[in-house]
């Protein structure tokens, strides 16, 4: 007989109980009896994946703006923003480490067929949003340190799959240890450009404080919303439920599960740390170099130049900023990529049980995401300026997609059925209920008013 040919894709049954991330779902031994940083060490790597969602290219646009239009003012709004996504990302890594599923195969289960179907593409526009930042930023950074033309540069970005898939046949931890590689230089650049600015301390402290001016400025709540958004990342909470699943752990020993649950939550929060500091970083530096100076600052060519220009920065304007500028873009970029096509999988396999050869999934979920920015470019002849005024609103998209990502999550953590003793304590219910709501609420606020300017 002939033999079987096998099927590029395939869809699962309902049934089936493929493993989240399969290629790597559990393939990291944990050691047993070990002191506490060695034990840290070992779980230290799935929360750099996360925080790096978190300080992606749409961020700096976002945070630079808010800094150079409303200067330290919404520095409190990175703080509460980073506040609930460390509550949600430890949350999502409990809820894949306790039941041995992601977010997405999880609300699957429990979702019609047409529900989950829906939930999938709302889930895979954010991606695309996020995408769009991350392609966006890489090719104008390669266009700032190689010269290339941006069209070229963003269909460069879209091989960058390729090295994502070398990097999965290396492990896991490589992939962990590059990334936080990138994510370093982005901290050094950034702390480097912060500390030559010379912020005014004690009014940046004062940042941390809410203002109501947020809510009575649209302008203002427009931002936060962005920086809400870039913030607080739906897709994140499907990664992490899947990637906190990559330490082999036995779900049969209650002392296994408490040991995975602690040391994935020190991990998260203090990676999450890491991308708020990095995220008040941008701020500031917006702040202190560009408010006030009526400069067209909050696109990336535009800073870039800015870093360079004594007449807006000052003395210490120089080429070595801006290149250094554009060596962060592109570090943000790229380890920011590794992240989201992850995420494309897991909500891929999760919401409509669609299986592919890897190479094919991965090169599907970058051409659903880079498809719609290409067409932009062409369609504003790879004029910078046009091509970034789609970030801000992708952000502002994120914020509003990320109810549909929160709300499952917290009923599912909150199920002593799904969670048994690990289920939410009061506490963090009912945090997570108005963390979700207050969200909510701020999105509706925002498209009436949006919807009253053109009535």
């Amino acid at each position: 007989m002939e033999p079987k040919k096998k099927k590029l894709f395939q869809f699962e049954n309902e049934s089936s109980e493929n493993k989240s991330l399969d290629e790597v779902n559990g393939s990291i031994t944990v050691p047993e009896n070990a002191g506490f940083w060695r034990t840290l060490f070992t779980y230290t790597g799935p929360g750099i994946l996360i925080a790096v969602g978190y300080m992606d290219p749409g961020n700096w646009i976002t945070s630079i703006a808010g800094g150079a239009q409303f200067k330290y003012k919404l520095l409190s709004v990175i703080l509460i923003s980073s506040l609930i996504a460390m509550l949600l990302q430890a949350m999502a890594a409990r809820l894949g480490i306790v039941s041995g599923k992601d977010l997405a195969q999880l609300t699957r289960e429990h979702t019609s067929r047409g529900v989950g179907f829906f939930l999938w593409v709302v889930t895979e526009l954010a991606i695309m949003a996020t995408d769009m930042a991350e392609i966006i930023g890489s090719g104008i950074a390669i266009e700032l340190l190689f010269k290339i033309p941006l069209i070229i540069g963003i269909l460069i970005t879209s091989a960058d799959v390729l090295i994502l898939l070398l990097l999965m046949r290396l492990g896991f931890r490589k992939i962990e240890a590059i990334v936080a590689t990138l994510v370093a230089v982005i901290l050094l650049v950034f702390s480097y450009e912060v500390f030559l600015s010379g912020p005014q301390v004690n009014q940046l402290l004062m940042g941390y404080f809410p203002s109501s001016d947020i809510l009575t400025n649209k302008s203002m709540l427009y931002l936060s919303l962005g920086i809400v958004g870039a913030t607080v990342m739906p897709h994140d909470l499907y990664l992490g439920s899947s990637i906190s699943q990559t330490r082999k752990v036995d779900r049969k020993d209650r002392q296994s599960l408490k040991t995975a649950i602690r040391f994935t939550t020190i991990d998260s929060n203090l990676q999450l740390t890491l991308a708020f500091i990095v995220n008040s970083l941008l701020l500031v530096l917006g702040a202190a170099l560009f408010f006030g100076t009526n400069s067209t600052v909050g696109r990336f060519v535009d800073l870039f130049n800015a870093l360079g220009d004594p007449k807006i920065v000052g003395a210490i304007a120089s080429p070595i900023l801006s290149m250094l500028f554009a060596v962060a873009l592109l570090s943000s970029g790229q380890s920011s990529t590794i992240t989201g096509t992850l995420s494309g999988q897991i909500i891929m396999e999760g919401f409509i049980h669609l299986k592919m050869p890897l190479w094919a999934q991965r090169l599907l979920t970058r051409l659903i995401s880079v498809t719609p920015v290409v067409i932009f470019a062409i369609y504003f002849h790879g004029n910078e300026a046009k091509i970034e005024q789609l970030l801000t609103l992708s952000q502002v998209f994120l914020s509003v997609a990320l109810p549909f990502a929160v709300v499952p999550l917290v009923i599912f953590t909150s199920s002593r059925k799904i969670m048994g003793e690990f289920a939410n304590r009061a506490w963090v219910k009912y945090a997570a209920w108005f963390a979700t709501i207050v969200l909510i609420g701020l999105n509706i606020y925002l498209i009436v008013q949006t919807i009253s300017d053109f009535l």
